[in-house]
């Protein structure tokens, strides 16, 4: 038994020589690793890939870096001379410090878009273009409630951007920032739109007419990037970049943007007027939920709720009543308070919209006429507004039936107020101003030569249209 294993044994090492013998050693696993490498090897195109290239070369010469120059007012210097009301002494320079920001090309002559937090107060404004030339820039409007402004420089020929339509960005759709984040001139960053008609309330602190309605992204902005350019993959202006949400200050996540066809309204109005000029509906509004639903009848959670509608405001004019759901503006919806101030801030006082409104448990279609802020249709003029923040509030001429009642034959009637100075004597609606500081009062130019002139305070005199005459004193 032991020589047949013997025999089995060495019979099956010789035939393992053998075949050792005779194997190829060009196909070893080392020479055919060798030989897959040589190989061609083909692979598909991968489909729908976005190419930035394009698009990025066609904004970043329209988008320009901002320097600014701001007076620094709260040193301790400056306080002890203003207190005390001495004159600083002659050689006295007063401290500045510098900002940054990114700022929009939006036509050939010079006219460029950016935050007006970038801008506001700024002492000397720089401009320096993607080709590095240097320009001193003017403010020619700004509004805080946006957050937009609008500079100037004296330039032609300029590269600039175009707008495009915000209301046509989709959720995640691909766009980049463009700006100059940190002093880096000219940085293309990419991301997705992450979410529409955002309210992250950085404008609304102590303004009730703020318009908050970003555009959300996860494109990398930080410091430096306010003012810049949101541009879609076929190279359209979008969005203005305005904020960041981060507890560092740096970019961790998440970027906002002012829609374009927000801020192209805006532009228009600074450019045009000097000042924004916004419609209202003359109502307060709140965020619908399941609650408020089910008190008006409505069988999903959508739309704006009017939780009070102002009888002389457009709402209020048009019939609607307080209590009533906004679903659509001129045919879009709305489903936020957000949604629904930055639609009907796309439209001046004096332009027509129509609403698609549940009420009475159906819905009803009403065509109203926007007014501005004090109730009129008007456009406030960049003449107007001094009175209309300085003094809160808005005038017109008394029409000829009143002031034959009232035996009088000049004076300026307050048409609206709101808070400000004339509200904060007691100084109710209707009032009719015939002298201030015993200058007859017959047009809003007498109302702005004897303001320009006081020292001190001012006296102002009028009546009511019940007959009721009334002395208010101001100090200014």
């Amino acid at each position: 038994m032991q020589k047949n294993s013997f025999l089995f044994v060495t019979l099956g090492v010789i035939i393992g020589v053998l075949a050792f013998l005779a194997f190829d050693k060009s196909d070893t696993p080392q020479n055919f690793q060798s030989n897959l490498e040589m190989q061609p090897v083909s692979y598909a195109a991968p489909q729908n890939v976005p190419n930035f290239v394009e698009a990025a070369e066609s904004t970043v010469n329209g988008v320009v870096h901002i320097k600014t120059k701001m007076l620094k007012k709260s040193s301790v210097y400056d306080f002890f001379y203003d207190f005390f009301g001495h004159q600083q002494p002659q050689n006295y320079q007063q401290p500045m410090y510098m900002a940054t920001g990114s700022g929009v090309i939006i036509s050939k002559d010079g006219y460029i878009v950016t935050n007006n937090h970038v801008v506001e107060g700024a002492h000397e404004i720089e401009v320096i273009l993607n080709d590095k030339r240097t320009y001193q820039a003017k403010i020619i409007g700004n509004d805080p409630s946006s957050d937009l402004a609008v500079i100037k420089i004296e330039e032609d020929g300029l590269p600039y951007l175009q707008f495009g339509n915000s209301d046509e960005v989709k959720i995640g759709e691909w766009v980049l920032a463009v700006g100059n984040p940190f002093n880096l001139t000219s940085t293309v960053t990419a991301g997705i739109v992450s979410a529409k008609a955002r309210n992250i309330n950085i404008l609304g602190r102590g303004n009730s007419s703020a318009i908050e309605s970003f555009i959300q992204t996860d494109a990398a902005v930080n410091k430096g990037n306010s003012g810049g350019a949101l541009v879609n993959t076929q190279g359209q202006l979008v969005g203005i970049n305005a904020a960041i949400a981060s507890n560092t200050g740096s970019y961790t996540g998440y970027a906002f943007a002012i829609p374009s066809n927000l801020a192209q309204k805006v532009v228009g109005d600074l450019i045009q007027f000097g000042e924004p000029q916004r419609g209202y509906l003359g109502v307060s509004i709140a965020e619908m939920n399941g609650e408020l639903a089910e008190e008006v009848g409505l069988n999903q959670i959508k739309g704006v709720y009017l939780a009070r509608v102002m009888e002389d405001g457009a709402a209020g004019k048009a019939g609607i009543k307080e209590g009533a759901v906004v679903l659509k503006v001129s045919g879009q919806e709305v489903n936020s308070t957000a949604e629904l101030m930055s639609k009907v801030a796309q439209h001046r006082p004096g332009e027509n919209v129509s609403l698609s409104v549940f009420e009475d448990g159906r819905e009803k279609e009403y065509n109203l006429t926007l007014r501005n802020v004090y109730g009129s249709t008007k456009i406030v003029s960049e003449h107007d507004d001094f009175y209309v923040k300085r003094l809160g509030a808005a005038f017109d001429t008394p029409d000829d039936e009143l002031m034959n009642k009232l035996n009088i034959d000049y004076g300026l009637q307050i048409t609206a107020i709101r808070s400000g100075i004339l509200s904060s004597k007691g100084i109710d609606k209707g009032f009719i101003i015939q002298r201030m500081n015993k200058k007859e009062i017959h047009k809003i130019s007498d109302i702005r030569d004897v303001i320009s002139n006081v020292k001190g305070g001012l006296l102002i005199e009028g009546i009511y249209p019940n007959g009721k005459r009334v002395y208010y004193g101001i100090g200014l």
